[in-house]
């Protein structure tokens, strides 16, 4: 395409080709194309045009045009195809051209995102293919022979599939076990960590390396015990976004593609064990003013806690429910949001606060205070003798 546009015009002195990059990147961001605006930038450069031989591979949205303004502040020509010679934006037409290739760029890249999206969906579903990644605590990576394109098996590719991992599979059919038997996470947790069980990140610290090595977590436990890929289905796209298209919900292989850690009763039966814990009014638990009390005598923020029916906030001064308390450690500072919500708000001075504000409703009046709070820069510091607002240090 090139060599056609520019012929009997001159020659090409270089080619830049940047394989492997997506359109979206930056110009100054890619590999080859930085190298080109560094030849055509230096002083001793013989290169007075860029040719582009395909305007969809080499530009998204506003990339032309910050690389046009750059080529005239140099005076250098851009050519393509399109134009049949030298971009002029000064030209209606051309204008009117390049807006139609930029729509036209950006259609390319969804499609393109569709039709690996919904490829990979299918391998997951049909194929049961271990499609990357790192593999879930409990199982490692085997070989599971050539890869079934001849072209990437002709390149010496193979799949992979997840077989269970000696050491650490049945942890995770114990944390099933435990969990069945009524056991909290927390409890879980705990009781790991004081068996000495390598976490994840200390089990297996190259695959992790991303972490710290520290102990089980309340978090850590629940995500293994909400892993479908335990029960030996493959899955794939858990962390979809609920984007409209055939691979916006997670797929699941439709057969077994690996040995299971735990049957699929006893995995559904887990979940409703986490499940079965509503809120005595049956709607969600809010906390207006979580983030914005800390603690007087370590500077902790207060952990929003449910108690009684209704939201409060305390401080354990680090300890957790997956570790046992060895030091002592000070006294438990403890206030109910609603005492706390109608105290600031008298200390507020908000002029809404004319006594009409009792027939306020409890959540509509913490909204409102912690919203009065945040636009005031302010936030409340909680400990044994009391509670007082301070300034956030914005420096």
């Amino acid at each position: 395409m090139a060599n056609d546009l520019i012929a009997g015009h001159g020659q090409i002195v270089a080619a830049y080709f940047d394989a492997g990059t997506s359109r979206r990147v930056p110009w100054p961001q890619r590999p080859q194309a930085s190298r080109l605006i560094a030849a055509a930038a230096s002083p001793e450069s013989t290169i007075d045009a860029i040719v582009v031989g395909e305007y969809e591979r080499a530009f998204t949205g506003t990339q032309f045009t910050t690389l046009y303004t750059w080529c005239t502040r140099h005076g250098i020509q851009l050519w393509l195809p399109e134009t049949g010679g030298p971009v002029d934006l000064g030209n209606r037409d051309h204008r009117a051209l390049l807006a139609l290739l930029a729509t036209q760029s950006q259609r390319e890249v969804l499609l393109a995102r569709h039709r690996v999206l919904a490829a990979m969906h299918n391998q997951a579903t049909q194929q049961d293919r271990y499609l990357g990644g790192r593999p879930p605590y409990g199982y490692r990576l085997v070989d599971a022979g050539p890869h079934p394109n001849p072209a990437d098996a002709r390149w010496g590719r193979r799949l992979q599939r997840l077989a269970p991992d000696s050491h650490t599979a049945p942890q995770v059919a114990w944390m099933f076990r435990q969990r069945l038997a009524g056991h909290s996470v927390a409890s879980i947790a705990r009781h790991l960590n004081e068996r000495g069980v390598p976490c994840p990140s200390s089990a297996d610290p190259n695959r992790n390396r991303h972490r710290t090595r520290g102990a089980w977590t309340l978090r850590t436990v629940a995500v293994i015990l909400a892993n479908p890929r335990y029960t030996g289905r493959q899955i794939w796209n858990r962390r979809a976004t609920g984007a409209e298209g055939p691979a916006s919900a997670p797929a699941l292989s439709a057969k077994t593609a690996h040995p299971a850690l735990v049957t699929e009763q006893d995995f559904v039966a887990a979940q409703q064990i986490r499940a079965a814990r509503p809120t005595s009014d049956g709607q969600a638990r809010r906390f207006a003013l979580a983030g914005l009390i800390h603690c007087g005598v370590c500077d902790r923020r207060l952990d929003s806690h449910w108690n009684h029916g209704r939201p409060t906030y305390r401080c354990r001064h680090g300890h957790t429910s997956t570790q046992r308390a060895g030091q002592p450690r000070p006294k438990t500072p403890y206030i109910r949001e609603d005492h706390l919500v109608n105290q600031i708000d008298i200390r507020l001075e908000d002029p809404g606060n004319d006594g009409h504000t009792k027939l306020e409703p409890d959540r509509a009046r913490s909204r409102r205070v912690a919203a009065a709070l945040r636009d005031s820069g302010r936030f409340v510091v909680f400990d044994s003798a009391g509670w007082r607002l301070e300034e956030i240090d914005s420096s």
